[in-house]
């Protein structure tokens, strides 16, 4: 995962415009809200990233925590929610400091793929720990070893035809094919689960799943998965 993190912290070209970066976080952050079951409850955001929304889910919840591991974006989190007093803004070293079971809700989104299952492993044994016994897991954008970097694509040019930057996007699409993403990407690969594979993983973990019906932000082709602590 170190690989992918010093890409996320460096000025990368990942989003074609502001406005689809803007987009993608709006559109996350209110899948996130909808996982919310109490405005008092305390939610995890792991390997979050910029997080730009961040503050209407702070809005909608008692505390919110944003686990960040690269520490330029880590530094600009705490900047940029600075005035809010529910948001925190922690390593995910810092993470194991937490009291067992004061959880409501974690959210894992588009992280998976960045991690060994090694590593995924030991996130969901802490996650599985500061989890309450009503709280959620929602592990959400997991990439499926049946379904190609096509509809990847296409689903990236119908949210863009959609918000008006279609054009942003077909010419991010080019500069994407020549970039550090791309390279990275070949060089290391995403890691992918199919739908019996994950809910496998999380029973390992501790954990009884289900597949949502729906994945979190624009991508349908992608998995989300809702879990709670088995047992």
């Amino acid at each position: 995962m170190d690989d992918w993190i010093d890409y996320y912290d460096s000025t990368h070209t990942i989003y074609v415009s502001k406005l689809h970066r803007d987009v993608h976080f709006d559109e996350i952050a209110k899948d996130i809200i909808g996982y919310i079951g109490a405005p008092d409850a305390t939610v995890l955001d792991y390997s979050c990233g910029e997080a730009l929304s961040a503050a209407k889910v702070a809005a909608a919840c008692g505390t919110l925590i944003l686990a960040e591991p690269a520490p330029g974006v880590r530094g600009r989190l705490k900047a940029r929610f600075a005035q809010h007093p529910n948001i925190k803004v922690r390593s995910l070293d810092e993470l194991a400091a937490l009291p067992d079971g004061s959880l409501d809700l974690v959210v894992m989104n588009s992280v998976a793929q960045y991690m060994t299952p090694d590593e995924l492993d030991k996130a969901l044994a802490l996650i599985r720990r500061l989890l309450r016994r009503s709280g959620k897991l929602v592990l959400g954008d997991i990439l499926d070893p049946k379904v190609g970097m096509g509809r990847d694509v296409a689903a990236l040019l119908k949210m863009a035809a959609r918000h008006g930057f279609l054009q942003d996007a077909l010419w991010g699409l080019a500069r994407t094919a020549l970039s550090d993403y791309r390279q990275l990407r070949t060089k290391i690969g995403l890691q992918r689960y199919a739908e019996a594979e994950m809910l496998d993983k999380l029973k390992a973990a501790g954990f009884s799943a289900i597949r949502a019906d729906t994945n979190i932000g624009h991508n349908p082709w992608r998995m989300t998965f809702v879990a709670k602590r088995a047992g």
